[in-house]
């Protein structure tokens, strides 16, 4: 596997996956992203990616809804938690430990990939690449759905600025001691220039202030 030096926050995620307590808020998967892939599922998507999959409540939730999914992250302990899942459900789910600059994929292999608050961890060149490997899997007119960190974020300017857009916060909670990227609208737009947007907004995530882009898009 091989990470670039601003791809770091797995280490954090690492560490909390090893615990009950670090698990317990990862377990559920959202609901606007089981709703989404329901509704590609009955339109005939069949196969799906994780990429940043965790403990794995997405990558468990889509292969109840009958996908064929694979599943990618680069922390083991995230990983040896979606198969315990996996297994404990009957459910046939493919892990693989990568980075997401440089998926074990072949090209245009996936109708949906999801990466949700996973691709905003790296400085501007992670980011793009991690897109630029999301385009690449995915098959024309095949459906994205991720998150993006806002610059209305309260973390945003948080720290030092160590690239364009990108802070790293030693004394944040959690994974702010690793870069973060932030974006606007316009900015946002035009990291996924290839790809046609079908919905954004932004959502705080029940936290005051911790403000996401949530966008869904499709592969030109």
């Amino acid at each position: 596997m091989t990470l670039r030096s601003t791809d770091t926050a797995h280490l954090a995620w690492d560490a909390a996956w090893q615990s009950e307590a670090g698990r317990a808020d990862w377990l559920v998967p959202e609901p606007e992203v089981v709703q989404l892939a329901a509704r590609l599922r009955q339109n005939g998507a069949r196969r799906a990616l994780d990429l940043g999959c965790g403990v794995g409540r997405h990558a468990l939730a889509l292969a109840r809804l009958g996908f064929e999914v694979e599943a990618v992250d680069a922390s083991p302990a995230g990983l040896a938690e979606l198969a315990k899942g996996a297994t404990a459900e009957g459910l046939e789910v493919a892990g693989h430990q990568a980075a997401m600059t440089d998926l074990p994929c072949t090209d245009a292999s996936f109708d949906f990939v999801l990466s949700w608050n996973v691709i905003y961890h790296g400085d501007p060149q992670v980011v793009r690449g991690a897109v630029a490997e999301i385009a690449r899997v995915l098959k024309p007119g095949g459906t994205y759905q991720g998150t993006m960190l806002s610059k209305r974020n309260r973390h945003f300017g948080q720290g030092r600025e160590i690239a364009p857009h990108t802070w790293v916060d030693e004394a944040g909670e959690g994974d702010k001691a690793h870069p973060h990227f932030f974006s606007d609208a316009g900015e946002l737009c035009a990291l996924f220039a290839g790809f046609e947007v079908l919905a954004l907004h932004q959502d705080d995530h029940g936290k005051p202030g911790h403000w996401h882009w949530h966008l869904v898009t499709e592969k030109r």
